[in-house]
């Protein structure tokens, strides 16, 4: 194997595994260190950069970044990355004065955001201190989109998404809230520069069993129920009440059902319970509640009496796997299964909506009546309209959506300079030896034993008599600091140089992880399997070091290392050295700043 060239941007950045797997790449040990060192509003700073809204991803996110973390693969739990996101948040200091404000002097390009959600306003927030006029446009009277509108209140409260929507609206951009955009074409002949996409996918999907019309007026599709709610439209529900369906929307659905007056609130699921696209978490606070969750049954029929609701029909079915591993659900020929009730939540998944876009404005849709969208740029094939979010790719969460406004903004500003969209700018890279004497770092590397800290929560019998009260409490600053202190610092890099090791294996005993190998070349395949324990997770890289004086190459596993710094801290030559590899991955701001610095 040649040797690891640690200057390629993405290798080390593959090795932050929790910043690799967060699509926004929120730099996470960074804001958790700043945590432990009580500067809460640097800590919020960094992902206010980067993932735009952390006092509400904080409480909300689907956390891609926790099953990547390394602390995962040592003990059970990994580190509460999203909950220490909330610490930042709640601990802040007034940090208005550290906004970027928009220009006295506009560019004179003006861009129309259609939606008012997380990626819409994550593109004005880019766009908006380079000059940019941006002009966002919600059929809602206030913006946040789904963030307001179909997350309950007992799990992000109103006051925060005002917050942090506002500090985006505050820099200058114009929302003009209750205002539908009916046709793209329109939209397109007005004087706009471009005009970015991110109106969600609004449709609920629908169950089309017999009894469907007859029971109508208690038959209700979920997320649409959960905006009726969140306006305060509707504040009762029957006692007995069925949630169909298995993800995070029926989850907030049987939740709610319990605080407007559900005793018997049941979610069923035509899958097994370890398949449903809720996260483990919202099933576990649902069933904490005294939610049952009932799996593989299919409803066949709304059962009515003379137009009023009274039961639903399931037939029972088991999964069948196929000679390729395909699941399909098969009945098992048990009787059916009738469960009363007086009203269902239909939340069975989410579709796309464009009967305003006319299919012949320059925009082509797929097979799937969706847009044909650039994955890298967010362009549609009409070059001056772009799409993010769940628009643009079908329903997802909401750090993908603050991710597509990121590289939609970059395209926005190429596409309005006359530049290629196609070229985008690196991330900016930042590596600082940690080295404060012989055997000092300036972080701590100490890896406490600690397992992970439970988030605080308010007391059932009180958080279900009202449905604004917020269930999760938060770390306070004792628990916090405990928390943030299991994080692994996996940005703070072990870097190996060989011209100044001796080879005296110094390294290799103290690992407590035996991940460094001494070792004749090979290839990688074969490398693998010679090392102090085989590297088997191909998904990390081998860390090749050479220019060793007999020959031989070190090789680490990046799979496993704990980047304790042992290795550096027990080499008697300074051959290994920790070194903090910052990754900040560039916005659309930053490229116009690194334009300007360059030419100047």
């Amino acid at each position: 194997m040649k040797p690891t060239d640690i200057s390629v941007p993405d290798y080390f950045h593959k090795v932050v595994d929790c910043q690799w797997a967060c699509p926004a790449h929120t730099p996470v040990p960074e804001y958790i260190r700043l945590i432990a060192a009580g500067r809460y509003s640097d800590a919020y700073m960094i992902n206010w950069d980067s993932n735009v809204f952390p006092g509400i991803l904080g409480r909300t996110c689907d956390r891609p970044c926790e099953p990547a973390c390394r602390r995962g693969r040592v003990e059970k739990e990994p580190v509460a990355i999203c909950r220490l996101k909330r610490v930042a948040a709640d601990f802040k200091d007034d940090i208005k004065d550290r906004l970027p404000k928009a220009p006295k002097i506009k560019n004179g390009k003006r861009i129309a955001l259609v939606g008012g959600g997380p990626a819409s306003l994550a593109v004005a927030r880019d766009l908006a201190p380079m000059g940019y006029q941006c002009v966002v446009f919600d059929q809602d009277p206030k913006s946040g989109g789904m963030m307001r509108t179909q997350i309950p209140k007992f799990r992000l409260p109103e006051s925060v998404i005002d917050e942090e929507c506002n500090y985006i609206l505050d820099i200058g951009i114009e929302f003009i809230g209750s205002q539908r955009i009916d046709s793209m074409k329109a939209l397109l002949a007005d004087d706009f520069d471009a005009v970015f996409v991110g109106c969600g996918a609004p449709r609920g999907r629908d169950l089309d069993i017999p009894g469907r019309k007859e029971a109508v007026k208690n038959i209700h599709i979920g997320i649409d129920w959960l905006s009726s709610v969140s306006f305060g439209h509707i504040t009762s529900i029957g006692k007995r009440v069925i949630v169909l369906g298995g993800g995070n929307t029926a989850m907030d659905c049987c939740r709610s059902s319990r605080r407007l007056g559900g005793e018997d609130v049941k979610v069923i699921v035509r899958s097994g319970f370890e398949e449903m696209k809720a996260s483990p978490w919202e099933k576990e606070d649902a069933m904490h509640e005294d939610i049952p969750i009932f799996n593989f049954l299919v409803p066949k029929e709304f059962t009515h009496d003379n137009g009023k609701l009274t039961g639903v029909v399931f037939e029972k079915v088991k999964a069948v796997r196929d000679a390729k591993g395909r699941r399909d659900l098969v009945p098992t020929g048990e009787p059916d299964q009738h469960f009363p009730c007086d009203d269902v939540l239909v939340a069975v998944g989410q579709e796309n909506s464009f009967p305003w876009i006319e299919r012949d404005c320059g925009i082509e849709f797929d097979k799937w009546d969706m847009p044909k969208v650039d994955p890298k740029t967010m362009a549609s094939t009409n070059p001056k309209v772009f799409f993010g979010g769940d628009a643009a790719f079908g329903p997802k969460n909401i750090i993908w959506a603050v991710a597509h406004g990121h590289e939609a903004a970059i395209s926005i500003d190429r596409f309005c300079r006359g530049e290629d969209v196609n070229v985008r700018p690196p991330p900016q890279i930042a590596v600082s030896s940690q080295k404060m004497g012989i055997h000092e770092w300036s972080y701590d590397n100490e890896i406490t034993l600690d397992k992970r800290y439970r988030v605080p929560h308010r007391e059932k019998v009180v958080a279900l008599r009202d449905i604004k009260a917020e269930v999760e409490l938060g770390y306070d600053l004792e628990l916090a600091l405990k928390e943030s202190e299991r994080c692994l610092n996996c940005d703070i890099q072990t870097v190996f140089t060989g011209q100044l090791c001796i080879e005296c294996d110094a390294c290799v005993d103290i690992c407590p992880m035996d991940c460094i190998t001494f070792t004749a070349n090979g290839e990688e395949a074969d490398l693998r399997t010679r090392l102090q324990a085989p590297a088997k997770n191909h998904t990390q890289d081998l860390y090749i070091g050479n220019n060793l004086k007999t020959g031989r190459v070190m090789v680490k596993d990046e799979d496993v290392c704990l980047h304790c710094g042992l290795c550096a801290e027990r080499c008697p030559t300074g051959a290994w050295d920790m070194q903090k590899y910052l990754i900040d991955m560039t916005h659309a701001e930053q490229a116009c700043q690194q334009r300007t610095q360059s030419a100047a």
